[in-house]
């Protein structure tokens, strides 16, 4: 039986989803095997062609835009190119990130086997900006000694942080959060396997802990403000309230 996606918003012109964590937006390399896509389940949900405006990871979930016209769907995605979208995610990563920060590191295009046949590998490097703070710390008593003789600490550390990059770049956030050393807890291409394997086993989670949150546009018919918003989910709640419950010290802005 398909899947029922929960609507956040819909009208004629436009509908916003909240797409659940491993979930394609439409078919792809990634998964040959993939039968269900946002788009196609979207479609037949509400009766009527959709256009996606803007694309989320497979693992990662929340507001997704669609457009209900092709005219609809260029207006969107000039306000996506103006970057006069707002967009917030919500991560849970490893460490201690700075209170506020902005990580302003360019791009190159990611080659891998999915995209390689669409990428120029002559393509310079492109503008990638994430800006971000840190809403929570935990300290928490377990370590990664428990899962690998590599662990090389007493206790662990981590940090729910809100993010909001002004650029798009694939992989964009997953990527510099990696690069910062605060890599995503979940994150199985750019993460840390010790940490997202001590988290599965004491939690029962193993998804990328990285929620598309809130998305602010401007209404392309009406020029009204709209934000979007999705919770962060059962499986991210239940890490959260897990690190509160166990943790050493607790730091809060």
């Amino acid at each position: 039986m398909n899947r029922q996606l929960k609507i956040l918003f819909q009208d004629k012109h436009l509908v916003a989803i909240d797409k659940p964590t491993g979930l394609l937006v439409h078919r792809s390399k990634i998964d040959v095997r993939a039968r269900e896509f946002a788009v196609q389940t979207l479609r037949d949900q509400i009766g009527q062609p959709v256009y996606p405006i803007h694309r989320l990871d497979r693992p990662t979930s929340g507001v997704l835009l669609f457009a209900l016209s092709s005219e609809i769907a260029r207006e969107l995605c000039r306000q996506f190119e103006r970057r006069s979208v707002a967009k917030c995610y919500e991560a849970i990563v490893r460490g201690f990130p700075p209170e506020n920060g902005c990580w302003d590191e360019p791009l190159a295009e990611k080659q891998d086997r999915v995209f390689v046949s669409r990428s120029n590998g002559n393509q310079p490097a492109q503008s990638a900006i994430t800006r971000f703070e840190t809403l929570r710390r935990w300290t928490a008593p377990f370590t990664t000694k428990d899962v690998s003789p590599t662990g090389k600490y007493s206790s662990s550390r981590y940090s729910l942080v809100r993010i909001n990059p002004e650029t798009g770049r694939r992989h964009q956030i997953r990527r510099h959060f990696n690069h910062m050393a605060y890599p995503i807890i979940g994150d199985t291409t750019y993460g840390d396997r010790r940490h997202n394997r001590l988290m599965r086993e004491l939690t029962g989670v193993s998804r990328l802990l990285l929620v598309a949150k809130k998305l602010t546009i401007e209404h392309p018919v009406s020029r009204k403000e709209l934000i979007f918003e999705a919770e962060p989910g059962d499986e991210f709640s239940r890490v959260v309230s897990f690190l509160t419950q166990n943790e050493i010290t607790h730091q809060q802005r």
